[in-house]
């Protein structure tokens, strides 16, 4: 079993994306969704067409196939091309949320009724080797976390042109928390 969080939390964390991404979205404008904090970086909604992509071509998708088959051959895809190809950037971000949403409460229904020995299961990845179930769990977790910061710091990019002044209180010479 895992020793850090247990199956209930693990699935629980999964399942809270989708609700913290209501509350942090819900109230803005569809072009801070859409904007783009550089040329090649994803917008908001991107992010989130990405964390849908994954549910199936990274965790759920690759924990049914190790449960499914005996130390399957895990496929890598090519997560900037899906991106390009899903066109999230164009659509309606609390929509994309939705989906999310949607698709996580399906994806997650198995989590707490994981064995000991099926977490112990493996696949194996061809540029990082041995995965086990329990691993891809945890990374779930770790990879929603990365994307939930990076949307927040989508969020404080867009709005730093409108701060002003205030923007100095930013800065590591006047304020030593930075």
């Amino acid at each position: 079993m895992p020793n850090r969080l247990n199956l209930e939390q693990i699935q629980q964390s999964v399942q809270a994306t989708p609700q913290i991404l209501r509350v942090e979205l819900s109230h803005l404008p569809a072009k801070a969704l859409q904007w783009q904090p550089a040329p090649e970086a994803w917008c908001i909604n991107e992010i989130v067409g990405h964390l849908i992509a994954c549910d199936d071509n990274g965790f759920a998708g690759r924990i049914q196939s190790i449960l499914n088959e005996d130390r399957p051959q895990l496929v890598a895809w090519d997560v900037a091309e899906t991106v390009i190809l899903r066109r999230d950037i164009e659509r309606n971000g609390m929509e994309l949320v939705e989906e999310l949403a949607a698709m996580r409460r399906k994806n997650s229904q198995f989590i707490t009724h994981l064995t000991s020995e099926q977490l112990q299961r493996c696949g194996i990845h061809p540029m990082i080797g041995e995965l086990r179930v329990v691993d891809l769990l945890f990374e779930w977790i770790h990879h929603d976390h990365n994307h939930i910061k990076q949307i927040l710091t989508n969020v404080q990019d867009y709005i730093w042109p409108d701060m002003g002044n205030s923007q100095k209180f930013f800065e590591p010479d006047l304020n030593p928390y930075l």
